[in-house]
Order: C-alpha cells, then structure tokens, then sequence
C-alpha cells in the first residue's frame, strides 16, 4: 500500500510537469479539440510517424498508473467502469487547466480519451490483480444465506 502510494505520488509529479508547465514557443501552435478522433487522425495522417507514436502512445502511457493505482489506494474504486470514470474525471480536469490556464497548451478531448484507454489497459494487465491482492473481497451479510461448497461436495 505505501508502495502504490509513493508511487501514485510520483506520478502525480510527472503528470504535473507534463501536462502542467507552460510552453510559450508552441503558443502559437496549439488550438483546442472538442470534436473526438480528430487529433488522433491529424497524427495518424503526418508524415512523422516518430511524433505520431510519441504523442499518441506518450498519452495512453500517461494513463497506465491511473489504472494500476487506483484500485490499490482507493478500493471503492475497484471494478473497471469506477477505473473508466474517475481517470476521465481527473484527465478532463487535467485538460480544462492546459486550456484555461497553461500558456502554450489547450484542451484536447482526445488526450482524455487516450489516457482513459491507458487507464483501461493498466487495470486489466496489472490493477485488477493488484487491487484484489492488496483488499480482498469482503463477505457481506447476505453471504450468511448462501451455501458455500465444501471440500466433500
């Protein structure tokens, strides 16, 4: 658990250097994506196809710990629809602050479809797991009414 915390910590540190610090030599560059796919085909359409891994797998990566993570510090989180909501939740918030606030960034819907996808990927390869390890299921009063099998059925 301390683990996931400090490692949720770190990433929180990145996340914020990434996304967060101001580039005003690509101010004149950016423009903001409300319309869903259309970044994502821009990039798949240039020539660079170095840029085009970089941006598009650089945001699917960013949202990998999300879904490693969240399970383990937060077990109400558990369960991949909770995963898919609260690192859409945070990443849109992420981007409504480049938008709004952060010279030389603008929002991206995208990007938050991209790190959610992330997000996804890293609770089935590694959160789900990690989630079940660290909090186990609990048994619920209605469990009393239910026959578990034994080792002579």
């Amino acid at each position: 658990m301390l683990l996931a915390f400090a490692g949720t910590l770190v990433f929180a540190v990145l996340l914020a250097r990434l996304t967060l610090e101001p580039s005003a030599a690509s101010e004149p560059l950016t423009h903001s994506n409300l319309r869903p796919g259309d970044s994502i085909r821009d990039y798949l359409a240039q020539p660079a196809f170095r840029d085009t891994v970089k941006q598009l797998g650089g945001n699917i990566v960013l949202g990998l710990p999300f879904g490693m993570l969240l399970p383990v510090l937060v077990p109400r989180a558990r369960g991949l629809l909770r995963v898919i909501a609260v690192t859409a939740l945070v990443m849109l918030l992420v981007e409504l602050a480049q938008g709004f606030l952060v010279t030389g960034r603008a929002f991206d819907i995208d990007d938050v479809l991209l790190n959610t996808s992330g997000a996804v990927l890293g609770y089935l390869l590694l959160g789900r797991r990690l989630g079940r390890a660290v909090h186990p299921r609990r048994r619920h009063w209605w469990h009393r009414f239910t026959k578990r099998p034994t080792a002579a059925d």
